[in-house]
C-alpha cells in the first residue's frame, strides 16, 4: 500500500520557518517533520511514498536525493575525488516526488498524482505537517472491514480543522473550520479508494471541502477514532512545543527504535 503525503502548501502561519523552506521540511529534533511522518508509516510496513510537492519543491527533492549525506558522517577525499559515508542508515523507502503546482489545493494535488495510484485498491493519505501515534495497521483494518470508499482519522481538536458529526462510526457530515467545534475533528491519516479522486474537479478543489462533504452525504465516509496523541505544526508555538517534547525524550509519536 502507498502513502500519499501532502507537502506543497505555503505554510504562511509558520512564516518564521517557511520563508526559506517548505513546512514539511521544518525540523523537529534535527529531522524534517516529513521524516517523522514517514517513520510512523514505515514502522507499520508502509514504505512506498508519493509526496505531493509544491512550494519550494526543490528542497524536498534535494533532501532525498542526497539523503545519505544529510544523515551520515562523511569523509571527503578531494585528491581521490571520493566520498566515504560513516554510520549511515538506509531507510527501506521508495519515494516518488511530484511537483503538483505552487497554488494547487489538496484535492487538486491528489488529482495530479492519480496516475501513480491506478493499480492501488486503496491508499493512505495524510498532511505533511502533523504527527501522532496513530496505529496505521488498525486504521487500515478498520477501512477494509467497513468496505466504504473513505476513512478519516478522528482526533481530539488541537486547533482549527474540519469538525466531524459522527454517529457510531459513520460520518454524517463534514464541516470545515467551524467557529466552535465539539468532539473530534479531522486529523488527516486517511485511507482512501482511488475512486474518491472522481470527486475532485480541478486544481482549485480542496479535498476538505466538496469531496469529503460529498462522501459523507453518500454515507461513504467512516471515522477511525484515535484516542492517543496527535498534534499539527501550524505555528511557531506548535513547532516549539513539539521540539520540547522531542528534546525531553517524551515525544508520543516516536514509536520506532533508534
Amino acid at each position: 500500500m502507498k502513502a500519499v503525503i501532502m507537502a506543497g502548501g505555503l505554510g504562511t502561519r509558520l512564516s518564521e520557518e517557511t520563508s526559506i523552506r517548505p513546512k514539511p521540511m521544518v525540523e523537529i529534533g534535527g529531522k524534517p517533520i516529513l521524516w517523522h511522518i514517514m517513520k510512523t508509516y514505515s514502522e507499520y510496513g508502509i514504505n512506498d511514498f508519493l509526496i505531493c510537492c509544491g512550494y519550494k519543491h526543490e528542497i524536498i527533492k534535494e533532501y532525498f536525493m542526497n539523503y545519505y549525506s544529510h544523515t551520515a558522517d562523511i569523509t571527503v577525499d578531494l585528491a581521490a575525488r571520493d566520498v566515504t559515508y560513516h554510520n549511515s542508515r538506509a531507510e527501506p523507502w521508495r519515494i516518488t516526488l511530484v511537483d503538483t503546482g505552487l497554488n494547487t489545493q489538496t484535492g487538486g494535488r491528489l488529482k495530479r498524482v492519480r496516475a501513480y495510484l491506478e493499480n492501488e485498491k486503496a491508499f493512505c493519505m495524510t498532511y505533511g505537517d502533523g504527527v501522532g501515534n496513530i496505529d496505521i495497521k488498525a486504521l487500515i483494518r478498520f477501512h477494509e472491514k467497513h468496505g466504504k470508499l473513505a476513512t478519516v482519522t478522528a482526533v481530539y481538536p488541537d486547533s482549527r480543522f474540519g469538525a466531524l458529526e459522527i454517529e457510531g462510526d459513520q460520518v454524517l457530515s463534514f464541516k470545515e473550520k467551524p467557529a466552535f467545534a465539539d468532539g473530534k475533528i479531522n486529523g488527516g491519516y486517511f485511507v482512501l479508494s482511488p475512486k474518491v479522486i472522481d470527486l475532485v474537479r480541478d486544481d482549485n478543489t480542496a479535498f476538505e471541502h466538496r469531496p469529503l462533504a460529498e462522501l459523507a452525504r453518500r454515507n461513504e465516509l467512516m471515522a477511525y477514532k484515535h484516542e492517543g496523541f496527535w498534534k499539527p505544526m501550524d505555528t511557531l508555538r506548535d513547532k516549539v512545543q513539539l521540539e520540547k517534547m522531542w528534546d525531553a525524550g517524551e515525544a508520543p509519536w516516536k514509536i520506532w527504535e533508534d
